[in-house]
């Protein structure tokens, strides 16, 4: 398990980022729409350490997924340094940084239901929890689109850096494609790793 001060202290340092973050961002409507789910995760991550403590995989990857997500929301996705530097390398028509995102986006919650389902007690067989899991994150991906699609009626053009299309007709798509690959990542090349860790946890989640 991890340690409670090592939690602590990536919980601390993960506060500290998404403050700085918040001090000139490029666009402030944009950077709290991007930094939203850190906002929301922190509470929630701490508020169940006690009754359902996570692998320290887990906690790993949602770090950095805080990170990718309060990056984005300095700069905008399309204009996040690193991924100019990959589509120059690449020869990419655009800045890539978004799809990190929502690679990310498929593999922490597959990863994170993979885990619930298993130490749950709710299902049993690991490829049944692998396909329920690959089936959330792309649930949450699919939310995710129609929030950004929700973000566009509303705000029309302002809502433009948040959607982060850089004129591809397809991106909604690869979006999601990015956050099935992730999943994919999760359930099949991460799980036997999982799994270790997953043995040395509590099996079930204990009642308040």
């Amino acid at each position: 398990m991890t340690s409670h001060r090592t939690l602590l202290g990536a919980g601390l340092l993960l506060s500290v980022f998404l403050v700085l973050s918040g001090i000139q961002p490029f666009e402030r409507s944009t950077w709290l729409m991007e930094v939203a789910p850190v906002i929301i995760a922190l509470p929630l991550l701490a508020a169940t350490y006690k009754r359902f403590p996570l692998t320290p995989l887990l906690y790993t990857l949602v770090f950095a997924h805080a990170l990718i997500l309060i990056v984005g929301g300095i700069y905008t996705y399309a204009r996040v340094p690193l991924g100019f530097w990959v589509q120059d390398w690449l020869s990419l028509s655009r800045n890539p940084y978004d799809k990190l995102g929502h690679f990310a986006q498929g593999l922490i919650p597959a990863l994170l239901a993979r885990e619930v389902l298993l130490r749950g007690g709710h299902v049993s067989g690991r490829k049944m929890a692998g396909f329920l899991a690959v089936c959330v994150a792309m649930a949450v991906s699919a939310w995710y689109e129609l929030v950004e699609w929700a973000a566009a009626l509303m705000m029309g053009q302002g809502a433009e850096e948040f959607l982060g299309t850089q004129g591809d007709i397809w991106d909604t798509q690869s979006d999601m494609f990015c956050a099935w690959l992730g999943s994919l990542v999760s359930c099949i090349l991460l799980a036997g790793w999982h799994d270790r860790q997953m043995s040395r946890m509590p099996s079930r989640v204990e009642q308040p």
